[in-house]
């Protein structure tokens, strides 16, 4: 019997399970926390979207020998916090919005093991060309903008819609491997693939 820590996804996206995989990690447990998500009145894309991956963390319960993983991704049009859309309504104004600029994307993660907290923010720059009243409607006929930050999924059909990106891909997805790996390691949890 293993006595690696066992790995807990603090979180009910299928996107992060699949990425978790990608390093070779089947988390022991999914636990999705249930937090608020308001921001907080003035509050900028990156402190909400490292406020909210600590909140979830802290909503959770994680037992001896438990490493907890949470994340938050926000996207940010300037100033403003572009969440996930209420209806499709908000979602055809956050694509208007995203026309042809470039946008941030930020992903907090957190790692929780016993009495240890880590965590790191990522940003990511995308742009999205510019989208004609076709483009959006097809889009929103997919369904595929429902529970996506900014409206749009980077790996699904709007990918077609994105000319250029800097940063972490995986980020944008929702959750960074590379830095995930490192904190998941630092918290004394093998990824599969690194020394």
């Amino acid at each position: 019997m293993s006595s690696d820590p066992r790995l807990v996804l603090g979180s009910g996206s299928p996107r992060r399970l699949e990425l978790l995989a990608q390093l070779g990690l089947v988390p022991a447990d999914i636990r999705a926390p249930e937090i608020d998500e308001t921001p907080h009145k003035g509050e900028l894309p990156r402190p909400y979207c490292a406020r909210m991956a600590l909140e979830k963390a802290r909503a959770l319960d994680a037992a001896p020998g438990e490493v907890l993983l949470t994340a938050d991704t926000t996207v940010a049009a300037g100033r403003r916090i572009l969440g996930k859309p209420e209806d499709e309504d908000q979602a055809r104004a956050f694509l208007s919005l995203l026309s042809g600029r470039r946008h941030r994307v930020h992903t907090s993660i957190v790692v929780r093991a016993d009495d240890r907290t880590w965590s790191r923010d990522v940003e990511s720059q995308v742009k999205m060309k510019v989208l004609s009243q076709a483009d959006i409607d097809r889009y929103i006929a997919t369904d595929d903008w429902r529970g996506k930050a900014g409206g749009y999924a980077i790996q699904g059909p709007a990918a077609a819609f994105i000319p250029w990106m800097q940063g972490s891909f995986t980020a944008v997805v929702g959750l960074p491997l590379h830095e995930t790996a490192q904190l998941l390691e630092a918290a004394g949890l093998p990824v599969w693939g690194r020394a």
